[in-house]
């Protein structure tokens, strides 16, 4: 079964009992990202790493890992 088909089950069901409706898939999404990116940032500091935004260190470390010959 789909998220979309579980969606509209639940949201059957919550009509049919006079429920809220449920949030549809995929409405957080980039919230729970951005909630991830910060709780990431907030450890670095705590370990006393420098906190940048971590597309730029991923692509820091692409550059300059060292190349087979």
């Amino acid at each position: 079964m789909t998220a979309i088909e579980q969606y509209l089950i639940d949201t059957y069901r919550a009509s049919q009992h006079g429920d809220p409706l449920p949030p549809p898939p995929g409405r957080d999404d980039v919230a729970v990202l951005r909630a991830a990116r910060t709780y990431e940032q907030f450890r670095a500091v705590l370990d006393g790493r420098a906190a940048h935004h971590p597309w730029r260190a991923a692509v820091r470390r692409l550059l300059t890992r060292p190349r087979p010959c």
